[in-house]
């Protein structure tokens, strides 16, 4: 199959315009895990209605003949925050110390996976921000691990781990500088 080029990226610095396409894109993305409850449309939802109020909500869409086929989406992160008390063992102080950025999602539709979408779609949302740090969580199990590593050849490191609710697997947390 021939894919028609990603001809758009869209920012959101609020939910309300990119909300149906999120949400399209994670039910797709997530299919095979939709049946966990941790991973059902409803409770992508509802994370992403809080993380929308939460400082610095920035979202990138990437579109491809004006369909929605993958996101990224992420928030401020503060010294104390509860992403941070989560996290075992405490991340070093030069990565707390002043505000960082949470990549809280990334997906990208099946058919564009390996193409290079999910990273234009990470540096996009990443080149709007001016903290120092980014960080995520990834289930290591993801893709076989292979997830796990593809963040850690964009320059993302192991700082620890993170179960961020009951029903959620133990994620590892990953950092890099911003630039």
């Amino acid at each position: 199959m021939t894919l028609a080029p990603v001809t758009e990226l869209r920012t959101f610095t609020t939910l309300a315009p990119a909300r149906g396409d999120l949400l399209d894109v994670y039910a797709e993305v997530r299919a095979p895990l939709l049946h966990l409850p941790n991973y059902a449309v409803t409770a992508f939802g509802e994370r992403i209605d809080r993380h929308a109020t939460e400082p610095g909500f920035t979202a990138v869409l990437a579109y491809a003949d004006g369909h929605p086929v993958g996101y990224a989406y992420g928030n401020t992160i503060e010294h104390g925050d509860r992403y941070w008390q989560r996290t075992s063992p405490m991340p070093a102080d030069k990565y707390t110390e002043r505000p960082a950025v949470a990549l809280k999602e990334i997906g990208v539709r099946p058919a564009w996976r390996k193409t290079g979408t999910a990273r234009r779609i990470h540096d996009a949302l990443l080149a709007t921000r001016d903290e120092q740090f980014v960080t995520l969580m990834v289930n290591p199990a993801a893709g076989d691990g292979k997830v796990r590593t593809l963040y850690e050849s964009w320059g993302y490191e192991d700082i620890g781990q993170s179960q961020p609710s009951l029903a959620s697997p133990v994620l590892t947390v990953m950092i890099r500088a911003m630039r």
